[in-house]
């Protein structure tokens, strides 16, 4: 097996199992671990001994999203600097995070995220790059126009306006009423759970299971998913380079990161304390 560092790839049978391993950093992606990921992808799509591909999250969470800083982030920035100014910063981004999750969806196998505990921005762009998303009933989801924006192929596009706009996250239940969400499982269960239903899927013949997914990826491409993943992707870079403006109502406090995530947050309380 590859000598990953951030992820850790393991076969069980006829399943690949990847799993996002930074559990003290609640998997947050790195560049080194986006980079192993997209490896460990393609190695799994090109392997005949695998038929189906499960991605996890070690400990309580899925991932929160886009490494901000942690030491190994920044420790790499500085050995493999990015290219400075727009043109550096919008290679970066389509690389890391637009050309990758569509190499990912597209892999000719059955793909499965298990999501438990935090799946924010990031980790709703990799996990929407699978086919089936099973959550244990302690998700909590936060989709993001960042990037690779799926959300309105993910859920109906006036849902994803409604969450988008109250900018909120939305929990296990509610995603599954969404249709983001297959199947919810106690958390201790997930695990167990995910992988009899991989197994299940491993034991069907692999060119049918490799045709199934091309037909029904193909109804998006005809309606123009590919195109859209882009021209989205261009609206972001125009969109984040405006939070330097005066007037941004996000501003970053001194010594503290954004404030998306707390904001969504209690975005979220409310939006329950309304539901009561």
């Amino acid at each position: 097996m590859p000598d990953y560092t951030q992820i850790r790839y393991e076969m069980d049978g006829k399943v690949a199992r990847l799993v996002l391993n930074r559990p003290q950093y609640r998997n947050a992606q790195s560049r080194v671990l986006l980079e192993e990921l997209d490896d460990a992808f393609l190695r799994a799509g090109d392997d005949d001994e695998v038929n189906v591909i499960v991605l996890m999250g070690a400990g309580d969470n899925f991932s929160a999203g886009h490494d901000l800083g942690t030491p190994e982030e920044l420790a790499d920035k500085e050995a493999r600097p990015y290219q400075e100014g727009l043109r550096g910063r919008y290679k970066r981004s389509w690389e890391l995070n637009v050309a990758k999750t569509l190499r990912w969806r597209n892999v000719p196998k059955p793909t499965i995220a298990a999501v438990q505990g935090y799946c924010i921005f990031g980790g709703w762009i990799i996990s929407s790059a699978c086919d089936v998303v099973f959550a244990a009933s302690d998700a909590k989801f936060l989709p993001t126009n960042f990037q690779y924006f799926s959300v309105p192929w993910d859920i109906h596009p006036r849902k994803a306006k409604a969450i988008l706009f109250e900018s909120r996250f939305i929990d296990a239940e509610e995603a599954e009423e969404l249709g983001y969400v297959d199947r919810i499982f106690a958390p201790e269960k997930l695990d167990e759970e995910t992988m009899a239903y991989a197994h299940r899927v491993a034991e069907n013949d692999p060119f049918q299971l490799r045709m199934i997914k091309m037909a029904v990826n193909q109804v998006q491409d005809t309606q123009g998913f590919g195109a859209h993943i882009q021209a989205a992707h261009s609206n972001y870079m125009l969109s984040s380079s405006g939070e330097a403006d005066p007037g941004y109502a996000l501003k970053k406090p001194e010594g503290r990161r954004r404030p998306m995530v707390q904001r969504a947050m209690e975005n979220y309380e409310r939006h329950k304390e309304s539901q009561a």
